[in-house]
């Protein structure tokens, strides 16, 4: 039996909206300075992630509610997730890397069963887009966006750790919510402040 409460399942939605304000926030500054390619694949992994978080959240709080015990809210919550950091270090690894006319192409990945493919793609996904901004915030010379960038690096990187825990067990899950929210609350105060910077 987990031992989710529903406070619990309310509070794993706060890192979903800061992580989803974060996002519409570096939507729109960097929409002008991407190709069509790069602003797709950004875009798409971004909004892949708010849904990965918005099902994990959902799935927390029937069960907390004790409406239903849907699994597979929780399960599609990694490949989704996964994909969607994936996809958004793609668009700004393109967008730092390439000039924004040329063309770029993706390849959908082959299947695989298992879950290591998805540890391997949320891990250079995470590194690929926390590590894009920060290469955006240097070249804006700005300290204080690289050091939150860096900040909410690790803490997602530590929930890596962390989601090998036993999730059913209350204080692991606790003690995940609070390392996300500090994360994605890097992430946001990050975005604000290269949102101003590109201005």
């Amino acid at each position: 039996m987990k031992e989710y409460t529903v406070w619990m399942a309310l509070l794993d939605f706060v890192p979903v909206i800061l992580f989803g304000i974060a996002s519409v926030i570096l939507q729109r500054a960097l929409y002008p300075r991407m190709s069509k390619g790069a602003f797709a694949l950004f875009a798409a992994g971004t909004i892949d992630i708010i849904c990965a978080g918005s099902l994990k959240a959902l799935y927390k709080l029937l069960y907390a509610l004790k409406i239903c015990d849907f699994e597979v809210l929780s399960d599609l919550f990694f490949p989704v997730q996964s994909i969607g950091f994936l996809l958004a270090g793609l668009g700004v690894v393109a967008m730092i890397t390439h000039k924004q006319g040329e063309k770029l192409y993706s390849v959908a990945p082959a299947v695989f069963s298992g879950t290591m493919i998805f540890v391997v793609l949320i891990t250079i996904g995470t590194i690929m887009l926390e590590g894009g901004l920060m290469v955006l915030a240097a070249r804006k010379k700005s300290a204080v966006a690289v050091v939150l960038f860096v900040i909410s690096l690790i803490c997602l990187l530590g929930m890596g750790y962390i989601s090998s825990r036993d999730f059913a067990v209350g204080y692991w899950n606790w003690i995940a919510e609070g390392i996300n929210i500090v994360g994605q609350a890097a992430f946001l105060i990050a975005a604000i402040k290269l949102k101003g910077l590109l201005s």
